[in-house]
Order: C-alpha cells, then structure tokens, then sequence
C-alpha cells in the first residue's frame, strides 16, 4: 500500500501504481485481478476463505453438491441468538433477510433490495451478490449449475414444508434431488459458536394479562371444533406463538419479548412516553450536532438511555437503526464501530427506534436535517411524507386487504419516477414482537379489521447520499362518513413525534393533506405536551410548541381556536372508535 485516504487508494503491483477512486469512504469493494482493477476489501467485510473451504470439506461425506443456508433459526424466527446466526458467521451479512448456497467451487448470495447496498459492504469477494430474493431465483441457479441426479443438502429444522416444498418440486422436476442433512454443516465448522442465551424467562404481572392461558388453550379448541377439517391438534412451533397462546412469559431474545397483552389501548400512556424520549433525542441533537461531538452510535445509545428512564420500559424492540448521509441509504443499516459517521449540520440524519414496555411495543422513524437540505431533498422527503399521509387518511370498507391500498403510500413519489424498495408496513405487536405478522401490506397479509395496530413507512433512499423514512403505527378505527356507511374504516395514527420542518415543501401538499398535518401536529399538542410538562422538561416543551405550529395561516385548523380543537380531538376517543 502506497498511500490511502477516505477518497482514494493507491496500490503498486509488479510495479505499476494502481489508483482506486472510492465513492463511499471506503466503502466500495473491488474484486478481481482483470486490467487494473486489484482486489480491494472495505473494512466492512469478513474473511470466509477458510470458513468456506472447511464447509467444502464436509459437503462430500454426506453426499451432497450445495448446501443452502437460510437466515433463520429452529422456529423460524426473525430475531434469532448469536448462535443461530449461520448465515452471518458464513458470509459476513448482518441483515435478517438473505440465503447463501455453497457448492464445491462457488458461494452465492441472495437478498432483497433492502440489503443489496449493506451486502456489498459485508460480503467479501468469495461471494457472488445476486440482487433476488425468490425462492425460484436460487432453484433456477442450482438448476443451472448442479448437475443432474446430484443433491442439494439443507438442514430441515430450518425449512418450514412450504419453503420445503418450493425447492424440492422444481429441483425433483430437474432431475436434482434436495435432501435432509440433520446436522447442520455449518455448526460443524463454527468452532467457536457462542452457547444457548441463558437469560430468564419473563412471567407477565397479572394486570397486565386480561385472559389466562386456560383462556387461550380453550377459544383455540373452539376454532377448531368449528373449522371445517376437523382438527384433532394444533402444532405450535413460533416462540411468539408457544409464549402468546400458552405461557404468557417472555420467551426472551434481544428484541422480542414473545409475551403479551390483549389489551388494544396502547396509545395513552405508551406511545405518550416514548414519544417523550424521541423528542429529547431531537432536542438533544438539535443542540449537539452543530458542536461536531456526536456520532450515530452515541445518537443510538441516547434515545435507548431516554426510554429506559420512562415506565414499564424493558428494553429496545430492535437495534436502532441510527444513520447519517450515505449510511442511510441501507434502509436496515446498523452502525457499528467500522461503520460509524460523525453527525454533521450538512447531511440528512434518519433514526428507526423502538421500545418494549409491559403496555406495549412502539417503532418510530424520523428523518432530519440540521443545515440547508437541496431542493431534492426537500422534495423528496415532503413526498415521502405526502404518501405517509394519503394512506393515512384513507377510507375503506371492511375486508380491505393492506396490498390492495399500499400503492397511496406510493403515489406521490411515482409521479416523480421515485420509488423505495421495502414493504409499506408491518404489524406491531403488544409487549412482543415488533415485526408481528399477518398484519401488514404484503401479498401474504390478511384483511385489514379494527383494532390491528401496523406501522405506515414509505421512504426513499438515494444511494451513497441520503435516505429518508417517516414512519408511525397507526390502528384500525371505524370511520366517520358522511352517509354512514356501516363499519367503515380508517387508521388512526398513534405515533406523536413532529416531522422535520425544514423538510417540508407544502407547495407541493394538497390542502387535504396540510390540514391532516395541522391536525397531527394539534395532536402531538394536546396528547405529549402534558406528560413533558409533568416530567418537567420545559426546553422540550418549548421544541414542540415551536415545531407543532399550524403550516397554513388561515387553514382550517390553523384557525380554529386551541380550546374548540382541543375539545374536538378528545371528543371521541380512540377506545370509543375501536368500537361498533
């Protein structure tokens, strides 16, 4: 190495000066010996030369030509133990999504396009990144490169029989075999793979569980004498579903609790104190970034140390996604000590945080600029929120499958030729898992029905620069229409932390949705404004009142007295509009 720097690295090989201009502070891997590209690793990656050529070495003792390693564990759990991390240990990958297959000459990976960025960063040049992530997409590839009558090896604890099934037909169709290897090749060779986590499993207090687990046992047997099949039993195999339905304890993993409440109210006091600590973040920051002292690990450890000072806090509901400039254009990006940016007035700033609380589970994200954002950005981030908005404010009838209203999230940011490439939103649990299906806007989802609480968050990320989110959970409520139309819905929104007004371009909002933005921003007034003033926190009670002021003179709500807006919010509450 001759000369290195944040922009460019210079190489000598068989003497001649190789220059490598690096986009993302050396963040972009080059790999190969062709012309004069020489094979450069960011710090970001891990070696799997030898973990690689060890799994190599057991695949023909048991017979097999590839083997598949998913990113899951025994249950099928989003959040799995260190020591369930497989595909992690062998290919570098930290994201929860992807799967890797090895075959005597060759390892390819597989993600969606939330991780495409962050696997190029992690995954070192043993791997080939395909940018999929369809089950066809891996049997096609395997169809392709192993030859007939050879097999394909997977441990089967970590297939589900659907997942089973969309790689055994088409590779039996082809002429390959995929088979069952019980013990895992992968754990085989992680030498030194961390134990089982020994913590204590979690019995929820009485108050907060309102139906025993004779309860449960008992309507699970009524839906089964009612079912048309007839069942005899029901196998339950998910940690949220064993805890849930059964124990009520927490089943603990780092982010999930797999316990829970039935109770529906979550917005007052819960998603009132989180967003207590989410404004000091704000405030915090607003304070600390334009003295160059502070970083995304520092901004992360922050909001984590405010929420665990609020009631019944009990942990993080997942790690923060805390992100600044170019690193929050991984839309699941996480920092780390390699990885970590210095927060500055002339970037775009993104946190994604939640919290675990006997009473609930919150997930929020906000975007912000401390400087003068481009007039890109500026647009970009108001149709980010304009698509937050019109999906929030819709109204449906009921049976309304989240796929089928999603595309509002959208809109705005298609008329531009935008886009972002993750889901719109996903169920949110109670006291449990913060990512809780079948609740959501994905094909697999189940129609929408009061009471189901799901997050809302459109983005857009603009790679190697900037990455905008705002997401709220919001619940299913009955609507208010003007001919009464029986049993339709709408989604409140219960998330009350302001959106950055420097962002925001309302030339380019429609009435409709400015007037749903004043009347978010009364809210946030009338419901958080009280609990900062109980906890004292004047600077923050002084932030709110200043970023809660109506955007438009002369508005509707912007000319409606405090008290008679006030009145008029609290005149039905959520608890009344969950009902029919």
């Amino acid at each position: 190495m001759l000369f290195e720097s944040n922009k460019l690295v210079l190489k000598k090989f068989k003497g001649i000066v190789f220059i490598f201009f690096l986009k993302d502070f050396k963040n972009v891997k080059t790999c190969g010996l062709f012309l004069f590209v020489l094979q450069y690793l960011p710090p970001t990656t891990v070696n799997t030369t030898k973990r690689l050529a060890d799994l190599r070495l057991l695949m023909p003792a048991h017979n097999v030509s590839a083997y598949i390693i998913p990113a899951t564990d025994a249950h099928l759990s989003e959040y799995i133990a260190v020591r369930d991390k497989r595909l992690t240990w062998i290919t570098g990958f930290t994201g929860t999504a992807g799967t890797a297959v090895v075959t005597n000459t060759k390892a390819v990976f597989w993600t969606d396009s939330r991780y495409w960025i962050q696997a190029e960063r992690q995954v070192d040049c043993n791997w080939d990144l395909i940018r999929d992530s369809y089950v066809s997409s891996i049997v096609d590839w395997l169809i392709r490169e192993i030859p007939e009558e050879q097999q394909i090896g997977v441990d089967p604890f970590l297939f589900s029989i659907d997942t089973w099934n969309s790689y055994y037909h088409p590779l039996e169709q082809a002429k390959r075999t995929l088979i069952s290897v019980p013990q895992n090749l992968v754990d085989e060779v992680w030498t030194e793979r961390p134990p089982p986590p020994s913590e204590a499993i979690e019995r929820l207090p009485d108050y907060v569980i309102e139906r025993s687990w004779q309860d449960k046992v008992q309507e699970i047997r009524k839906q089964m004498m009612e079912d048309a099949y007839k069942p005899t039993a029901v196998l339950l195999s998910a940690l949220d579903e064993t805890a849930c339905k059964c124990v009520h304890a927490g089943l603990r993993s780092r982010f999930s609790n797999s316990a829970l409440s039935d109770a529906v109210a979550l917005f007052i006091p819960l998603q009132v104190r989180d967003a207590v600590a989410v404004i000091q973040l704000l405030v915090w920051l607003e304070k600390s970034v334009p003295k160059g002292t502070e970083d995304e690990l520092s901004a992360a450890h922050f909001v984590d140390q405010k929420r665990s000072a609020q009631k019944h806090f009990r942990g993080p509901s997942f790690e923060s996604i805390s992100a600044s400039g170019p690193n929050a254009a991984l839309a699941h990006y996480s920092p780390n000590n390699e990885t970590n940016r210095k927060l500055s007035v002339d970037e775009m700033y993104m946190i994604d945080s939640g919290g675990q609380y006997l009473d609930g589970t919150t997930d929020i994200t906000r975007t912000v600029h401390w400087g003068v954002p481009s007039d890109f950005q500026r647009e970009a981030f108001t149709r980010v929120l304009m698509g937050n908005i019109d999906l929030s404010r819709l109204i449906f009838p009921p049976g309304t499958s989240g796929r089928n209203v999603e595309v509002l999230a959208r809109r705005a940011l298609w008329e531009v030729g935008l886009n972002y490439g993750h889901g719109t939103g996903h169920g949110i649990g109670n006291y449990f898992s913060v990512h809780e299906w079948p609740v959501g806007f994905q094909s697999n989802n189940i129609a929408l029905q009061a009471g189901m609480f799901t997050s809302i968050e459109p983005g857009y990320y603009q790679e190697n620069d900037f990455g905008i989110r705002i997401e709220d959970v919001a619940v299913v409520v009955k609507a208010d229409t003007k001919f009464g139309g029986k049993h339709y819905l709408t989604f409140e929104t219960v998330s009350l932390v302001p959106y950055d007004r420097t962002l925001i371009n309302t030339a380019l909002m429609s009435r409709e949705q400015i007037e749903w933005l004043d009347a978010y921003c009364q809210k946030i007034r009338s419901e958080v404004v009280p609990e900062l003033v109980r906890q004292g926190l004047k600077e923050e009670h002084s932030w709110v009142m200043k970023h809660t002021e109506p955007f438009v003179s002369g508005s509707i709500l912007a000319t409606a007295s405090s008290l008679t807006l006030t009145a008029a919010l609290l005149s039905s509450t959520l608890l009344q509009r969950l009902l029919f």
